[in-house]
């Protein structure tokens, strides 16, 4: 699907919507043997189908094609970036997140939000030569010189 332009919102949805499409791939299994047998109901509940977990299909191939495009867009970010990207994706806990790479939440979102916005800058054709480091001595910067405006 072509869009016209991207925004961080759309690549997060689309990042989302990969990991769901992946989820609900088919397992992987070695070939060999198989059983064709119906499994034994081991006791009442089991019969009631508390133990199965309903699971839902095969993904549609538009999906699937939708799942390759947004995985190929980690390439565009740093391998961290795209790890944050990926773990946000999969509905892990901003403080999850935040134990994991050793940041705090809101550190943890705005690395998130600056590889969002890389992707969608590479996408929408314009250049992003800037770091994060870049962007926040640029905003500090900014910051010092409107305080020194005001005195």
């Amino acid at each position: 699907m072509k869009q016209n332009k991207w925004t961080a919102k759309l690549i997060a949805e689309r990042l989302e919507d990969a990991a769901i499409t992946l989820r609900r791939l088919p397992p992987v299994k070695v070939r060999g043997y198989f059983n064709v047998w119906p499994s034994v109901v081991q006791d009442y509940w089991g019969a009631l189908g508390a133990e199965h977990r309903i699971r839902l299909g095969p993904p549609l191939p538009r999906a699937i094609d939708e799942m390759d495009e947004a995985l190929a867009w980690m390439k565009l970010v740093e391998a961290d970036e795209a790890k944050l990207l990926w773990a946000r994706a999969t509905d892990l806990p901003w403080k999850a997140i935040s134990y994991r790479f050793g940041m705090d939440r809101t550190t943890a979102w705005r690395h998130w939000m600056f590889a969002l916005l890389q992707i969608a800058a590479h996408l929408n054709g314009k250049k992003s030569k800037k770091t994060l480091a870049h962007q926040r001595y640029a905003c500090c910067n900014k910051i010092v010189r409107d305080k020194r405006n005001r005195i």
